[in-house]
């Protein structure tokens, strides 16, 4: 069989797999055989100890070594590797049924280049996945994923999908983990690709040892993988949270929503607080679209954004007059209260005076900074 004639790749990421891997390898070996598919059994190992790769090329199966470890990083270089046109990856524990592959290359075949297994509709066999998976992590971080990217996907981490590999390579995926799972679905949606999903069931793995998955460590690496890629999720939505919060506790003071001088004082402590957050939530979004957008990590560009990424001068010198006004204001106030020889002040009119003042300080020196790391980043763009 020649190489360019390989339309499917039956991808396996491994580790220490030696009890299951054999059977996974017959299984997809009679899978291509029996519906006469040009194809081929890749098993991409990431240091196995156990004889794992033996065993793979004793089963007719293609081996590559895989040094960096990582899930992700033995199905990236696992997909590079691949010969088909289409790859379909699956764990090598014997928990998916590889003799049954047809509803992902049927839909391949139709055009869809990422075809998800979804476990939960497909049938979980009891034992198969611990409970705090099966009823908390899977569904609350597929559905964190579908509201913040909009995908209509209802399992973001079922392990046996299929692609088209490339249409998979023009994403550039580079992280190393368990998150991959999530960063293909994600990058597949914000790239356009054309995706759908197939029921698939899951059984219990035929492994005597523990799993490699990491409850905990590995759920936070998609959570914060997910959130790292809604800037608007992590950023402005607080931002405009955090801005009316401060808004209403500064105004507060202004229109007799507060009683008392001591309330007063305190809102208007807490307003000033919100809204400098807010500034900094609001810049920290602006940067992380802007690098997003130039790196290539989020493909959809934002008119906002790039008018923004042009404006450091604006940020700058108009943040510098502000700031500078706001010193004159502060050192004013203190000379007039040095000049009615330092008398008591009515609190509130000097604190509201002070404080606003020092709000302007604050926001107008982040101002400058920002326009500075605007020019930064905006130089590292043309370099690329």
């Amino acid at each position: 069989m020649s190489e360019s004639n390989i339309e499917l790749t039956i991808l396996m990421p491994c580790l220490n797999e030696s009890e299951t891997l054999a059977i996974c390898i017959k299984k997809a070996t009679a899978y291509l055989a029996e519906n006469n598919i040009a194809g081929e059994v890749l098993v991409a190992d990431n240091g196995s100890d156990d004889g794992s790769q033996e065993i793979a090329r004793l089963n007719g199966a293609r081996v590559i070594d895989v040094p960096i470890r990582g899930y992700g990083a033995a199905l990236i270089a696992g997909s590079n590797a691949a010969l088909g046109t289409y790859v379909i990856m699956g764990d090598a524990d014997d928990s998916y049924d590889f003799s049954n592959l047809n509803p992902f290359v049927e839909k391949l075949r139709e055009g869809y280049e990422l075809v998800m297994g979804n476990r939960f509709k497909g049938g979980i066999e009891k034992g198969a996945m611990p409970p705090l998976h099966r009823y908390l992590g899977n569904p609350v971080l597929s559905f964190v994923g579908r509201v913040l990217f909009k995908i209509p996907i209802g399992d973001f981490h079922c392990g046996l999908r299929g692609y088209n590999k490339e249409s998979m390579q023009k994403l550039n995926l580079h992280t190393t983990g368990m998150e991959y799972a999530s960063e293909m679905v994600v990058a597949a949606s914000i790239h356009g690709l054309k995706f759908t999903e197939v029921p698939t069931a899951l059984k219990k793995d035929g492994r005597t040892r523990a799993p490699h998955l990491n409850t905990w460590n590995d759920g936070w690496r998609h959570l914060k993988f997910l959130l790292a890629y809604a800037p608007n999720w992590l950023y402005l939505i607080p931002a405009a949270v955090l801005a009316l919060i401060g808004v209403f506790a500064f105004a507060s003071s202004f229109f007799d929503i507060a009683i008392e001088d001591s309330y007063k004082i305190n809102s208007l402590i807490y307003g000033a607080f919100f809204i400098v957050l807010a500034v900094t939530v609001t810049e920290f979004w602006t940067i992380a679209k802007l690098y997003g957008v130039s790196s290539g990590l989020f493909c959809v560009k934002n008119k906002f954004i790039e008018k923004i990424s042009n404006k450091d001068n604006t940020f700058i010198f108009v943040g510098a007059l502000a700031f500078l006004a706001s010193l004159i204001a502060l050192v004013s106030q203190f000379i007039e209260w040095g000049k009615g020889g330092f008398s008591e002040l009515n609190m509130y009119n000097s604190v509201l005076y002070t404080i606003t003042a020092s709000l302007v300080l604050a926001v107008s020196l982040q101002s400058v900074l920002f326009g500075f790391v605007l020019y930064i980043l905006r130089q590292s763009t043309k370099r690329q």
